[in-house]
């Protein structure tokens, strides 16, 4: 690493301790106004954050980028505009800032509040999804929040043209420009420097890969809150309505298969397995799905589908690929999920009450569903609004990560002169 990187990065999080100092004093009018003047910002600046977009595009078609991270990676007018839409729609949530969670007063007299304040400085660092730099901005905003982003190379443009008309909507309502700044330099050694820099950020979210997640949570010297894989299942019980398994499915692996909460493995069992798979399988091979599936599933579908290993139940796909398990029940459904799961999103499709709420009871997942699909495993369906990202941790947030989820607390003591004997 070299000292002018290790300068700038202590330079950054200078100014944003300083801009969090000014967040935290904000009131909920000037977030909200700072807020929608950055949604205004985005939409004026729209044609600038599509040109530096096309840049990144052209550079990983160059590189032979994937389909599906390209898609990911691309943006366009009505994307911007959706992104703008989710910071309105960020203005518009209530305030957690200030909430008294608590109020009590013991033996002694004194009056005490535990009360919601914002965590400070939040460093994120993430891969491909321009959206996430303005997402993760606003809500740490709303939470008085300063925040530092430092977003993948192939996205680099973008993010800074992004970040930039942040800054400048921040600037505009009297907050400070800093409140919002963009890690631009793409060299891994900026994560490390991050991670290092527990004297300024309180708080490090990686967004990304595996290695990404392992190099963050080895280094870091202050708290971090993973995203980790999305290895996620869903269940047919033999009491399920075939209809909507077959549509749940279909939606949950094909709506958009390049995100961490698309259905990777298919448990299903047996007693209707002989009826369901065909059809299932039919309606996934027109959207263009490669199966994979143990001996019961070739079995029924035939030599189309491939054998199963035991490396792809371990596997997050992110591409149209589904593997497939033919199980004998409830018990060895969630057996399976809790081998080889991430503990992220798992649904079970089933009329039986009895059985998914066993299900639900037994599945140690951030988000368990009954009859939905695992696809709503998302800050915005959750009515959060933008999301910060899921985390698979059980501390100090699990699942979506909103507005709640970036403050912690602190308690106020108020006395009339006691001293404690």
């Amino acid at each position: 690493m070299t000292m002018d990187l290790t300068a700038i990065v202590e330079n950054i999080g200078q100014q944003a301790r300083k801009a969090s100092r000014v967040l935290a004093q904000a009131s909920t009018v000037q977030k909200n106004d700072a807020l929608v003047t950055i949604a205004d910002q985005l939409e004026q600046e729209l044609e600038m954050i599509l040109e530096a977009n096309r840049v990144d595009l052209d550079a990983g078609t160059e590189k032979g980028l994937g389909a599906v991270i390209l898609d990911r990676l691309r943006l366009d007018e009505k994307r911007v505009r959706a992104i703008a839409k989710s910071v309105h729609e960020v203005a518009t949530l209530p305030d957690p800032v200030g909430e008294i969670l608590r109020e009590w007063s013991p033996v002694n007299g004194l009056q005490i509040s535990k009360v919601r304040v914002p965590i400070g400085v939040i460093g994120i660092i993430y891969e491909s999804r321009p959206n996430v730099t303005s997402d993760a901005a606003s809500l740490c905003l709303k939470a008085g929040n300063a925040v530092i982003l430092r977003g993948g190379s192939e996205s680099v443009h973008s993010n800074i043209a992004i970040a930039e008309a942040l800054g400048r909507g921040c600037k505009r309502t009297g907050l400070p420009a800093e409140s919002v700044q963009l890690l631009s330099n793409t060299d891994r050694a900026a994560v490390t420097a991050m991670a290092r820099l527990d004297r300024y950020i309180h708080l490090i979210i990686p967004r990304g890969g595996r290695s990404l997640i392992e190099t963050v949570s080895a280094e870091a010297r202050m708290p971090v809150i993973k995203h980790y894989d999305g290895i996620c299942h869903i269940y047919v019980g033999r009491a399920a309505n075939l209809q909507m398994a077959q549509e749940i499915v279909v939606n949950a692996k094909c709506q958009r298969p390049g995100v961490c909460n698309a259905v990777e493995t298919l448990l299903v069992d047996e007693a209707v397995a002989p009826t369901f798979l065909p059809r299932c399988a039919e309606a996934l091979w027109s959207q263009g799905v490669k199966l994979l599936g143990d001996a019961l599933t070739r079995e029924i579908l035939g030599e189309k589908v491939a054998m199963a290993t035991e490396e792809d139940w371990q596997t997050e796909y992110l591409d149209l690929v589904l593997s497939i398990r033919v199980v004998p029940g409830l018990h060895e459904a969630v057996e399976h999920i809790e081998t080889y799961g991430s503990h992220h999103s798992d649904a079970i499709v089933t009329d039986e009450a009895k059985t998914a709420q066993k299900f639900l009871s037994q599945v140690d997942s951030a988000a368990v569903f009954w009859n939905a699909s695992t696809r709503f495993n998302d800050g915005g369906e959750f009515g959060f609004g933008a999301e910060i990202g899921i985390s698979t941790d059980r501390l100090h947030a699990r699942g979506p990560m909103g507005l709640e989820e970036l403050t912690t607390y602190k308690y106020l003591v108020r006395g009339e002169g006691q001293v404690r004997v």
